[in-house]
């Protein structure tokens, strides 16, 4: 190509240096544009070159209004107005459009990726859990908690259902619907909350039951979360603790208290989130106190201070103090990685796999996952050492999936 151009320069836009081919001024500007809006260019150390003449025959001069259009790109380049050169140069520009439009990246010092479909990838991801649960366990209850855009196919509430995704999954936990969203115990405001509405009566609308947890310690405040879940059919848990580490005083007895035998989110009435048992001194009292509870259903953790619970310990909380039956639910992580888990290599603190992100700063251990990548993947199911075989194997009632917000995080990079 040098045999084309007199001169050519290197432009850095905070990345490598990319040489930039100007042809026709309206194709040009309008390429540009789409180009620039991408900051991923780390693997083109070269592209195109800067042309003063456009295909039709015009040229770029100073001072001339296209010349100050395309500013501050420099045109220095006079070329023959041979016919052969211009079909060169457009397509040297549409190869190079093409690899443009393929640069992306999950994080920094990975290796580039192709554009990503960050919702749909999620959904693949929980469509996958859920196939590999249910071939195992057909019953299997599957509940992803908060991404309720995943809902539709345009991520709006008024959007098509994503009807795969909605087959797959039995229910959507939804936190902070009345209180919790701009604080503890503060109200959720009114826009908010009818936002998120709308796509819990998406969820409803395709047989998908909603799981509330509201964030309040205020009495009226905790009974009116009640009273506005109940009124919509939703089975919902006020807690004072977002750590979610304690059994709750108040009510004394859960709301819709019932002695009747629950096989199936239909049947539930309410739910106790607790996944912090650090507060309980043993692992003998926080059973004991699971068990003097009548929950409909209990969502905890598959261990207790990094020891899994037993098939027999998880059989044991299944009948409520009242006598009824009950759903336990394990909560899981896909989202991100927990630096106490029992997956996580010390070495990835200095040397982390390329699926690791950066850590959450609300909360230090966890760290953002490329969750579309096949090793991750493998960590959380579809091996005999995978997380989620490891739940089914002690017989949990379903799984509680956390952290399915996390493509919010890579379409914000």
């Amino acid at each position: 190509m040098n045999e084309l151009v007199d001169k050519v320069d290197l432009v850095d836009f905070n990345c490598s240096p990319v040489v930039v081919c100007c042809i026709k001024k309206e194709i040009f500007t309008g390429t540009l544009q789409t180009l620039l809006a991408r900051d991923s260019w780390q693997p083109l150390n070269f592209i195109l070159i800067y042309l003063q003449k456009m295909l039709s025959g015009s040229f770029l001069t100073s001072g001339s209004s296209a010349y100050n259009e395309l500013s501050p790109i420099a045109v220095n380049t006079l070329f023959e107005e041979d016919q052969m050169k211009r079909l060169l140069l457009v397509t040297i520009l549409a190869i190079t459009t093409v690899l443009m439009s393929g640069c992306g990246s999950y994080g920094s010092d990975h290796e580039p990726t192709t554009e990503r479909n960050y919702r749909q990838h999620m959904r693949d991801f929980v469509q996958g859990i859920s196939a590999y649960a249910k071939g195992i366990k057909p019953n299997f209850i599957l509940i992803p908690q908060n991404g309720h855009e995943l809902l539709t196919e345009n991520g709006e509430e008024t959007g098509t259902p994503t009807v795969a995704y909605l087959d797959a999954i039995d229910g959507v936990g939804r936190e902070d619907l009345f209180y919790g969203y701009n604080g503890d115990d503060i109200a959720t405001p009114v826009s908010d909350h009818d936002y998120m509405t709308s796509f819990m009566g998406v969820a409803e609308n395709n047989a998908v039951e909603v799981l509330v947890t509201d964030y309040c310690s205020t009495r009226s405040f905790v009974n009116d979360s009640y009273y506005q879940n109940a009124a919509r059919g939703y089975i919902s848990f006020a807690t004072d603790h977002r750590e979610l580490g304690n059994i709750p005083k108040y009510p004394a007895n859960p709301y819709h208290v019932n002695a009747s035998n629950v096989t199936s989110l239909t049947e539930a009435r309410n739910f106790l989130y607790l996944i912090n048992p650090g507060s309980f001194p043993s692992r003998d009292v926080f059973l004991d106190a699971i068990g003097e509870t009548n929950y409909d259903i209990i969502i905890i953790d598959l261990f207790y201070h990094d020891i899994a619970l037993t098939a027999r310990e998880v059989a044991s909380l299944r009948i409520k103090a009242n006598g009824g039956s009950r759903l336990i639910i394990a909560y899981l992580s896909i989202g991100e990685a927990e630096d106490y888990r029992y997956y996580w290599q010390t070495e990835w603190q200095t040397n982390p796999p390329p699926w690791l992100a950066e850590e959450n700063p609300e909360w230090p251990g966890n760290y953002k996952v490329g969750y579309w990548d096949n090793n991750w993947q493998n960590i959380i199911y579809g091996k005999d050492d995978s997380y989620l075989k490891k739940i089914l194997d002690v017989g949990f009632d379903g799984v509680y999936l956390d952290i399915i917000d996390a493509f919010e995080y890579f379409e914000d990079q």
